[in-house]
């Protein structure tokens, strides 16, 4: 009789505060015959903690597609994996993608065992709209490359989301003004889960001013939640916000306003309210 197919668990563990993780969780460990982890030293402390003995296989973003492979031999032979990150939900913002596509191609079959992600702990925190938000992972390592990327989200997707490292948080931040201007609501959350979680609220200037004030407050994984779009900018359409961020680099508000509004055929008045959004000033 042929052997029956193992499973590809995904298994979520703690950001931080180790007891975070899940009963289910910890019996899927136990009970994998392999663990394919992104760094084999760091998952191995947190089996070590939960008095886990297994075998570990590496699995990161350099040898993924290759290991991929192997890991659904292992599968389609009868042994089950389990798929975990340094901490977190795996695939988001770590590796797995990937090796749960070509399981599923392969005709294993995938198990999702949920837990802690850093992006919704600091979201149902935060204090800004959950009921919809738009997720962009990690910025980009470049102040230009960051811009870019913000500005290419259209207005309507609600709060956005992304993580990044404490080493450029304070650069990332004055990008944030560049894009959505001066005066837009932010929330940072730092370390999550963890002994110094924190989550500072205000506008990108209030939150600098906050981590200069202590150089270790610059420390610890960093997630940054944006406000959505300004009522009356969403009132504006994807090119006429376009037209008027660059006119007003070289522009007056009013003038700004008016041009994108030939330009588009659009409401100047709605136009100029924007503008105000955006430079920080009041009527």
């Amino acid at each position: 009789m042929a052997k029956d197919n193992g499973f590809l668990y995904v298994v979520a563990t703690p950001i931080g505060n180790l007891d975070d993780i899940s009963q289910r969780a910890i019996d899927t460990l136990k009970q994998a015959a392999w663990i394919a982890a992104e760094d084999t030293r760091h998952t191995g402390r947190l089996l070590s903690h939960l008095g886990i003995s297994a075998k570990t296989i590496a699995l990161h973003d350099h040898n993924e597609k290759q290991r991929a492979a192997s890991i659904i031999q292992k599968c389609l032979a009868g042994e089950h994996v389990a798929l975990v990150s340094d901490a977190g939900t795996p695939l988001i913002s770590d590796p797995g993608y990937s090796l749960v596509r070509q399981c599923r191609e392969a005709g294993v079959r995938v198990i999702p065992i949920p837990g802690p992600c850093a992006l919704i702990t600091a979201l149902c925190a935060a204090g800004l709209p959950t009921d919809k938000f738009h997720f962009i992972g990690f910025l980009l390592p470049k102040s230009q490359q960051r811009q870019n990327q913000l500005a290419e989200i259209p207005a309507g997707v609600g709060t956005i989301i992304c993580y990044d490292t404490a080493r450029r948080i304070k650069d990332t931040l004055q990008d944030v003004v560049q894009v959505f201007g001066p005066e837009r609501e932010l929330v940072l959350a730092k370390e999550l889960t963890k002994t110094f979680e924190h989550l500072e609220y205000g506008t990108a200037a209030q939150i600098a001013t906050w981590l200069e004030a202590d150089p270790q407050r610059c420390q610890g994984e960093m997630v940054l939640m944006i406000a959505p779009t300004p009522k009356a900018e969403s009132e504006v359409s994807e090119a006429e916000l376009g037209t008027l961020k660059l006119l007003l680099t070289e522009l007056p508000l009013k003038k700004a306003a008016a041009l994108t509004a030939q330009i588009h055929g659009g409401k100047k008045n709605a136009l100029y309210k924007v503008a105000l959004q955006l430079s920080g000033e009041t009527e």
